[in-house]
């Protein structure tokens, strides 16, 4: 079941990626979106967690300050990264960027946590750079530096979010998780977001969903309402629970997919595609980052692994 919420997680994302450019070209920053994103998610997972699990809104001052640390930095700075690349650089692209983050897992892993790395790191690394480079084109860059720029961001924290995250989810429960992190980094956005600058007209303005279904028209709060529940909670709440049953290895590899997702997704909906060098380029990519992640000790694979079965014996929703 790991494997299927990674997938399905994975698969959410990757469509959201679309919807997401949709949305802030349609009126709302980058930062305003992320504040709805973060704060309707928050809402959700606490409305469930109060039905479900009211023991979930009491944790230790460490935990709390882990669970702060891990929202603002892995959930808030993340997705607002992200959406302002969307701003600049085409979907796949953003997300292909984004995603060298599983190869800093892996090294992370190597360097700091002194786990037992196989040789293949090194191949990853050389393939994920590679592969970069026929992709940018680099040899006839067009570009935007600064959408690049938002990029490795996302990255950075997307890394921050697998290794922290997997320690939380094993340490309490998927929804725990996605409440207290959510909820910090709305509180975090809340001050910089400019939400008090939306008019609430925007919200009800009917808006063209671009590319293929340029045609359609919709409101602009029906493709944000689909960002936060199905784009969002449902997604962030999905990878949670693969991360309660994956180590961060087994986790990130699936989660590769959704750059394939995200490529197929903005391809038909938006017409933002590849020629054959790029398309070869993003395979190499992809084959170096599913290297990086295998490349991790079976021995923390297990430990990881025997630590989710742990907490899902002693009751874990």
């Amino acid at each position: 079941m790991g494997y299927v919420y990674a997938l399905l997680a994975a698969l959410l994302f990757g469509a959201n990626g679309t919807v997401t450019k949709v949305v802030v070209e349609s009126g709302l920053t980058p930062l305003q979106l992320t504040q709805f994103r973060v704060l309707g998610t928050a809402a959700i997972a606490g409305g469930v967690l109060l039905a479900s699990n009211r023991g979930g809104f009491r944790l230790r001052p460490r935990q709390l300050g882990t669970m702060a640390f891990l929202g603002v930095v892995g959930v808030a700075l993340l997705q607002a990264s992200y959406a302002a690349a969307l701003q600049l650089l085409p979907v796949g692209m953003t997300l292909l960027i984004e995603y060298t983050a599983v190869l800093l897992v892996a090294l992370v892993a190597f360097f700091v946590f002194h786990e037992r790395v196989r040789a293949r790191l090194w191949v990853a690394i050389g393939c994920v750079l590679l592969g970069l480079a026929v992709v940018a084109r680099i040899w006839a860059s067009t570009l935007n530096p600064l959408g690049v720029a938002f990029s490795v961001v996302a990255a950075l924290t997307l890394a921050i979010y697998f290794i922290f995250g997997e320690r939380q989810v094993g340490q309490t429960s998927p929804l725990v998780v996605a409440f207290w992190t959510m909820t910090f980094a709305a509180g975090f956005w809340a001050f910089f977001s400019g939400w008090w600058m939306i008019d609430p007209a925007v919200l009800v303005r009917p808006v063209s969903l671009g590319g293929t279904l340029a045609g359609v028209h919709l409101p602009l709060w029906a493709p944000l309402a689909w960002n936060v529940v199905m784009g969002t909670f449902a997604p962030f709440f999905l990878s949670f629970r693969a991360l309660g049953r994956l180590s961060a290895t087994a986790a990130g590899v699936v989660a590769t997919s959704e750059v394939v997702f995200a490529f197929l997704v903005a391809w038909l909906w938006l017409g933002e595609g590849l020629d054959l060098v790029q398309i070869l380029g993003a395979a190499v990519v992809l084959v170096g980052i599913v290297l990086a992640q295998t490349a991790r000790a079976e021995k923390s694979v297990d430990a990881d692994l025997a630590l989710a079965r742990a907490a899902d014996v002693g009751g874990r929703p």
